[in-house]
């Protein structure tokens, strides 16, 4: 996983201006191994699933911002590194137990956490970057390029909730009628803008020296600009055609209670 996103404190001021110098991770000590990292990791998604993590700075730095400029990977259960799972609306039904239909995608979902570093070792082969405060804006600027291309993923997604909205239809004995037909036409556009936004800043990529492809960085922007918009409006839709239930429908765990379950 790839670790970027500091808690940043007050945006008006760099790193090095915070009162609280570990609201970005930096650079706290060094010895003949290597070097030692204290600070955070905001919103990580994945970062429990994952194997590795790779901490990087999340802003252009400075001069008085070297201690800051820090890219290196540590293994996520690296001693001194602490999770604090991410929280939820929906997070107490599925807490309760007793079925498997309010757990959501328990096998390949995946949540955030916060992640607090406490004089974390990083060893010297596996840093990448240290106190080199220049090349920080650069590498911000090439991994949203690629991470915001990254985004197409999330009309998988939108396909699951369109065929859901399908099928709630059906359900409804409404699947022919005009404006709910309206409505999934609508979903599906959407979606697809999202998906075409992400694979044209592929396809319109380029090689650079190193025999690395990059993707074209306006369109990636493009692509982050849909994905910010466009999923809540589809959410929307969904919710239209599906009414109230969606919101009061029992778990399965009332379905399976012995008394209320019958009714």
């Amino acid at each position: 996983g790839g670790a970027m996103t500091d808690p940043k404190g007050d945006r008006s001021k760099g790193p090095s201006e915070q009162d609280d110098p570990d609201l970005f991770t930096r650079i706290v000590d060094s010895d003949e191994k290597g070097v030692y990292v204290s600070g955070a990791e905001a919103h990580q998604t994945g970062c429990i699933n994952s194997h590795w993590i790779i901490l990087m700075p999340t802003i252009r730095l400075t001069q008085n911002d070297k201690e800051y400029a820090i890219v290196g990977a540590i293994p996520a259960d690296v001693k001194g590194l602490t999770y604090i799972y991410g929280r939820q609306s929906c997070d107490t039904r599925v807490m309760e137990g007793g079925g498997d239909i309010d757990l959501g995608n328990a096998k390949f979902g995946g949540r955030e956490a916060m992640m607090i570093l406490d004089r974390v070792f990083i060893p010297w082969d596996k840093l990448f970057m240290n106190g080199e405060f220049e090349f920080a804006s650069m590498l911000v600027e090439r991994f949203t390029c690629y991470h915001r291309r990254s985004y197409v993923c999330k009309t998988g997604l939108g396909d699951v909730l369109i065929g859901a909205a399908a099928t709630i239809a059906d359900y409804n004995g409404v699947p022919n009628v005009s404006h709910i037909k309206d409505k999934i036409i609508e979903m599906t556009h959407l979606n697809e803008t999202i998906f075409a936004a992400g694979i044209a800043s592929s396809h319109q990529g380029h090689k650079m020296k190193s025999g690395v492809y990059l993707n074209d960085d306006m369109l990636a922007q493009v692509c982050k600009h849909n994905v910010t918009r466009f999923p809540y409006e589809i959410s929307r839709l969904a919710q239209d055609i599906a009414g109230g239930l969606m919101v009061t429908l029992p778990s399965e765990k009332d379905f399976r209670h012995p008394e209320a379950g019958p009714m």
